[in-house]
């Protein structure tokens, strides 16, 4: 289970307010806090500052990669500014948050992924529409996996989101996309999907407890990554229970061990 930790993004006042005043040591304090608690990447974001995003991520990706050597997922939409942060990546092997079925980025994005040799979230997302219903999710999972391996990218270094939507305002979507997520994992055997684990309790009171039991019913579905808070301890619990469970965690020894460690609540 691949989980990429989501603290560091600038849509969190603490994080926006560490960038603008330039607080490396809080900075690092949340990327160090993520790769304890369990995190396999840090997703690094600065998409709040409009018109300075590239100078703000540039620092932000020379900053986290200071106190620790975890590989980073850049976190942006605009092709323009992953091309000039890929360069500053000198820790693992870097992935890009995200492409879509949109034509320009595409075009734009698919190349850096092959030259850097990079791992990438797909969105379920065209240019003019997002998938809802199960069979839209996966239509738009097929479209994606045929136009990242035509590229030359290999199949295990995508990792698709069927985007789950907050279910206080569609009811459907958290079924919807297990059901894609199931597919999707059997119709191509070889590829990842992954999530905004957050996004499905937008809006709702005692939102932990929404997104830990989606997360187990997503992973009995057979999701293999997730982005999500590694220092909540008791989703970072439900994660490693379900994959024991599930029986992808041999002699349950991950479970043990994150238990000796202090990491489960």
């Amino acid at each position: 289970m691949l989980i990429i930790g989501e603290r560091i993004n600038s849509s969190r006042t603490p994080i926006a307010d560490a960038i603008s005043s330039r607080n490396a040591g809080f900075i690092q304090s949340e990327a160090k806090a993520q790769v304890d608690a369990g995190a396999d990447y840090l997703d690094v974001n600065a998409g709040s500052f409009i018109g300075e995003e590239a100078k703000h991520l540039s620092w932000l990706i020379e900053v986290v990669q200071e106190p620790t050597d975890c590989p980073i997922c850049i976190d942006s939409p605009d092709p323009a500014v992953i091309k000039s942060v890929l360069p500053l990546i000198k820790t693992g092997v870097p992935m890009i948050n995200s492409i879509t079925l949109e034509p320009a980025r595409l075009e734009r994005i698919l190349p850096l992924i092959v030259e850097y040799k990079c791992k990438v979230i797909g969105l379920c997302q065209t240019e003019d529409s997002i998938a809802e219903t199960t069979e839209d999710k996966v239509k738009l999972a097929e479209q994606l996996v045929e136009k990242v391996t035509a590229s030359g990218v290999l199949l295990d270094d995508l990792y698709i989101d069927p985007l789950v939507y907050p279910i206080g305002t569609n009811t459907e979507s958290a079924l919807a996309t297990l059901n894609a997520i199931e597919q999707i994992m059997k119709q191509f055997p070889g590829v990842h999907t992954t999530c905004g684990l957050t996004n499905i309790s937008y809006g709702l009171p005692n939102r932990k407890l929404v997104n830990r039991t989606f997360l187990v019913a997503a992973i009995v579905r057979g999701l293999d990554s997730a982005i999500m808070d590694p220092t909540d301890k008791m989703l970072y619990g439900s994660l490693k229970t379900a994959l024991m469970v599930m029986g992808k965690d041999e002699f349950c020894m991950e479970y043990v061990s994150a238990y000796r460690e202090g990491r489960l609540e």
